[in-house]
């Protein structure tokens, strides 16, 4: 062997160790990665705004992969979580899910059933009357004689509200062609008596009207008397 073909295996030699060398380099650097980052696993990010207390639907998140080590111990992993959950608060687009955004759907308690009526958009909800929501229920009633005054009554007094659907077309109820309104289906977690008095108020009274009051309150006037009002008190 020449000193030509020495030097040829000898820079032969020099790159397969510096190809080794690299190879040798790049796996350290892919443990070094691997070992920052870890396995993988199932997150969900919120697609768009989803309203305090509504309910919550597969369709509204959208699934990703990062980094186990990277995810709180609340992310929710499995949209399984979410079957009969409404949001505690608003969630915001592009937010991870968390389990602490999310709490279980206000239930019947014992004794109670779930009614749910039409509610007129204008006049009782406003946007502001979501599930657990505490409300009275009001009813105006016009005179049955004439001559006798229209009546406001409270029929239910601290109602909780079990969910509240979407808003819906309906027909004018003077019977105006072409006029139409918007009311919102809002189900109520009452007792047989309280049931009773809603569903005759929504088929006799004009108007039926929420009001939202403090939970802790209850809702109910001192003097039950004050369940009724005519306009003669306020003469």
């Amino acid at each position: 062997m020449n000193s030509r073909q020495r030097r040829g295996v000898i820079l032969l030699l020099l790159s397969v160790l510096c190809a080794l060398g690299a190879f040798a380099g790049v796996l350290a650097v892919i443990s070094d990665v691997n070992s920052k980052v870890g396995p993988e696993t199932t997150a969900y990010r919120i697609k768009s705004d989803v309203d305090p207390y509504a309910a919550l639907r597969p369709n509204q998140f959208e699934k990703i992969s990062m980094p186990k080590r990277w995810l709180s111990a609340t992310a929710v992993t499995d949209l399984r979580q979410i079957e009969g959950k409404i949001a505690v608060t608003e969630l915001k687009a592009g937010s991870l899910l968390q389990t602490d955004m999310i709490v279980e759907r206000p239930a019947l308690q014992p004794g109670q059933q779930e009614i749910a009526i039409m509610i007129d958009a204008a006049t009782g909800v406003a946007g502001k009357i979501n599930a657990g929501a505490t409300v009275n229920i009001y009813a105006t009633f016009s005179g049955d004689k004439k001559g006798e005054a229209a009546q406001s009554r409270m029929i239910v007094a601290g109602a909780r509200v079990l969910d509240v659907g979407k808003l819906t077309p309906i027909g004018d109820s003077a019977g105006r062609a072409g006029r139409t309104n918007e009311a919102v289906p809002i189900s109520f977690a009452l007792s047989t008596l309280d049931a009773q008095r809603v569903a005759y108020a929504e088929s006799f009274a004009e108007h039926v009207r929420l009001a939202l009051v403090a939970p802790t309150t209850g809702g109910a006037p001192a003097d039950q008397r004050d369940r009724t009002y005519t306009l003669e008190k306020d003469k």
